[in-house]
């Protein structure tokens, strides 16, 4: 089944490529059936059971024994089925009235190209694999905001290319560095080994390595400059499936292969790693704050929610774990909602500058006003919404942090990232102020239209329902973290 989700996908990328016509619908049927199957795949795990299922693992290169490794578990199941609904999604609002773009064909296969790579960075079990999948997103996504970002998409696609790309070759060097030390790939095996074969100073060595190629998708302050410009520049979906989606390859590498198979390493060098992540929370809020471009300010907020879930990670703990996943999936929910929101913002007003957009959309255009309110109120992490549970949780790890860290400094990571989520709330509460209220500059503005429901109502649901509702997330994700750290 895991091969499937990967097949129809690259399929539909290669069959798009050749059509000058029906591109968009073809796009959306393929990301419509991935989905599906995805869902398919969400109801076929067994939860309640440890290790990896819907396993394939097949001869891929035999010569250098490497091999074609696939399997899912609580931990990679919210994420393969978050990665296959926003790319459906991003289908549905480019296939809407007067939303297709031009060289469509070249659009939507690069698209597809990105969501197999996407997927299939969440269901690689051999480290090699990873890599590849890791990779396979960064040239679609880099044409993309070449080919229809804005004014400045050149730069800024340059920006994003050559970061990730010095991020991936720091990565492979630490996977090679694991390899050299175990003479194995499987991710499995290298997790279940506990750091066999190696001494904890190539422990954190490794762990150095891959987290700093990681941190880089992540992005981890002060390694995410290429995050705004890519974000302002990006088209809408394009914007949609970075900060849904790749921003969570980074942290699911952490959690997959770096804490697990490196764990005297991860001991190491997890302070290090709170420290970042609640430096960018602060950093991050202060940076919206003097912000008058929205898709800047989601860019920078995504910066300080990511640390909320580096926070989460560096504690160690199965509650911390389990924050950082569902930190991840709100995070993916409520922004890629954001990001959609700001894409029909600009379409109306021509621009995503506050001061040009002006205020008063709340009297011009109420429905599209109150999804904004809805989205920013979940992001700062309203009791209620999906935003709440992953930092609540993850400042509470930071409370009781694994053994052998020190827990008064993580007491003082907890205090600082209170106060990033205070100063979280103050910049989108400064923006609707600026956005939503006051008296409108324009009047005859269209409200949302039904391909515009159809694209973004499935985002304002989950955010009510896993904010109601958390062990929908936490539920598949449990077992599966105390399987590698050793129970609850």
């Amino acid at each position: 089944m895991n091969v499937l989700l990967l097949a129809v996908p690259l399929a539909g990328c290669l069959a798009v490529l050749g059509m000058r016509r029906s591109a968009v619908l073809v796009g959306m049927l393929v990301t419509g059936i991935t989905f599906a199957i995805s869902v398919a795949i969400a109801f076929a795990v067994d939860y309640a059971r440890p290790g990896m299922q819907l396993v394939t693992d097949l001869p891929w290169i035999p010569p250098l024994g490497l091999r074609f490794h696939l399997g899912v578990d609580g931990v990679s199941v919210p994420l393969v089925v978050l990665t296959a609904l926003l790319c459906f999604l991003s289908m549905v609002y480019v296939a809407r009235k007067d939303g297709e773009p031009e060289r469509a064909h070249s659009f939507v296969s690069l698209l597809l190209l990105t969501e197999v790579g996407m997927l299939g960075t969440f269901v690689a079990l051999d480290l090699l694999l990873f890599f590849v999948f890791f990779e396979v997103v960064l040239i679609p996504m880099y044409a993309l905001i070449a080919g229809w970002g804005g004014a400045g998409r050149g730069p800024a696609a340059r920006q994003f290319i050559l970061y990730t790309l010095l991020g991936s070759g720091v990565l492979l060097v630490g996977l090679l560095v694991i390899y050299g030390h175990t003479s194995t790939l499987n991710m499995v095996e290298l997790a279940a080994g506990d750091g066999a074969g190696m001494s904890r100073a190539v422990q954190v060595i490794a762990f150095v390595l891959v987290a700093g190629g990681l941190a880089v998708k992540v992005p981890m302050w002060p390694l995410h400059t290429w995050l705004p410009d890519a974000h302002s520049e990006a088209p809408t979906v394009g914007s949609v499936l970075l900060a849904g989606v790749l921003l969570k390859m980074g942290t699911y590498g952490l959690i997959r292969i770096a804490v697990p198979v490196l764990p005297e390493g991860a001991l190491a060098v997890a302070p290090f790693l709170g420290a970042f992540g609640v430096i960018g929370i602060v950093y991050a809020a202060l940076a919206c704050l003097a912000q008058r471009n929205l898709k800047r300010l989601i860019a920078f907020s995504s910066v300080g929610h990511m640390g909320f879930v580096l926070l989460g990670i560096s504690t160690l703990t199965p509650a911390g774990m389990n924050a950082a996943l569902f930190a991840n999936i709100a995070h993916g929910l409520i922004t890629g909602l954001l990001f959609f929101l700001v894409g029909g913002m600009a379409e109306r007003f021509g621009s995503t500058d506050m001061d040009k957009i002006g205020g008063g959309t709340l009297a011009v255009a109420p429905r599209l006003s109150v999804l904004l309110i809805i989205a920013a109120v979940a992001s700062f992490g309203l009791p209620g919404l999906a935003g709440f549970w992953g930092e609540m949780l993850a400042m509470l790890a930071a409370f009781d942090p694994a053994p052998g860290l020190n827990r008064s400094l993580y007491l003082v990571f907890m205090v600082v990232a209170g106060i990033g989520a205070v100063l979280t709330a103050a910049y989108f509460l400064v923006m609707l102020r600026k956005v939503a209220q006051g008296t409108p500059s324009r009047q005859g503005i269209l409200d949302v239209g039904r391909a515009e429901w159809a694209a973004w109502m499935p985002l304002v649901v989950l955010v009510f329902v896993v904010g109601l509702w958390p062990g929908l997330v936490l539920g598949p994700t449990a077992e599966a973290v105390g399987f590698y750290l050793g129970g609850l």
